[in-house]
């Protein structure tokens, strides 16, 4: 892959740390950012070196006003790489964790990518909201869909039918942000977030994330906890499954291989 031109990407030990880069347009996204961004988290699912992301976007005022709106109306064709906006929306095989650091706006698509996330560690001047219904569209990047099954059926309607504008304290209350911080230590806690999922084995992780996603689809408790999810059984059959033990049994810090 080619140096990135609308995002940057910055790797710290196991953690990758990727910033939506066209302020200009509040991170909005056009094909070209979209693709750029697909092919950065296909590379981040490959490298066994990587084992958390970090999705943020650059600047103070914005993680991302979603959709380029201005790109489109300029008669540019729109297309959406595969695996969704921004690369993560539509990537449903990614057991390897993502955290939304959200700077700021998080609209529309912008919201939609902070949904597909696994935490939402969101500054105190972040404001989410799904406007698309205000300007004759609908969040079908997975709002629709993944708003109410975190939040709940009513609570996800008062936002999709007003299109509200919600505060990250709201969020928080409401369910769908893990944390509020100030904006200028918003990177400070997400990395800490990040750093406590780095203290636990990569395999357990991968196991949890894809055993509560992909349970959660199946139609009652019983047929989730008897599947025997992939990323459960490499993590039965890991070295980690006997560091772990053994590190705990000798009182010091494991030493998590990821296999």
């Amino acid at each position: 892959m080619s140096e990135p031109e609308h995002c940057r990407v910055e790797r710290d030990g196991r953690l990758l740390t990727v910033t939506i880069n066209r302020p200009d347009v509040m991170n909005a996204l056009h094909p070209p950012a979209n693709a750029e961004l697909a092919q950065v988290f296909d590379q981040f699912a490959r490298d066994s070196d990587l084992w958390v992301a970090i999705i943020t976007g650059a600047g103070e005022k914005a993680f991302s006003a979603g959709n380029d709106l201005k790109y489109q109306a300029a008669g540019n064709p729109m297309t959406i790489p595969d695996t969704g906006f921004a690369g993560l929306t539509s990537r449903f095989d990614l057991n390897k964790p993502v955290i939304a650091a959200v700077n700021g706006i998080a609209m529309g698509g912008g919201f939609e990518i902070a949904l597909a996330c696994d935490l939402i560690i969101a500054a105190d001047t972040a404001v989410f909201a799904l406007p698309e219904p205000r300007v004759g569209l609908a969040a079908l990047a997975g709002g629709l869909h993944r708003l109410p099954r975190q939040i709940g059926l009513k609570r996800a309607m008062g936002m999709i039918l007003t299109g509200r504008r919600v505060s990250a304290a709201e969020g928080k209350e409401l369910g769908f942000v893990n944390d509020v911080v100030p904006v200028a230590e918003l990177m400070a806690a997400a990395k800490r977030w990040a750093g406590q999922i780095l203290e636990c084995s990569p395999m357990s992780i991968r196991a949890s994330k894809e055993a509560v996603v992909h349970g959660l689809d199946l139609p009652e408790l019983k047929a989730a906890y008897t599947s025997r999810f992939p990323a459960v059984m490499a993590m039965l059959k890991s070295e980690d499954l006997i560091e772990g033990p053994l590190a705990f049994a000798q009182k010091r810090a494991p030493k998590w291989k990821g296999r």
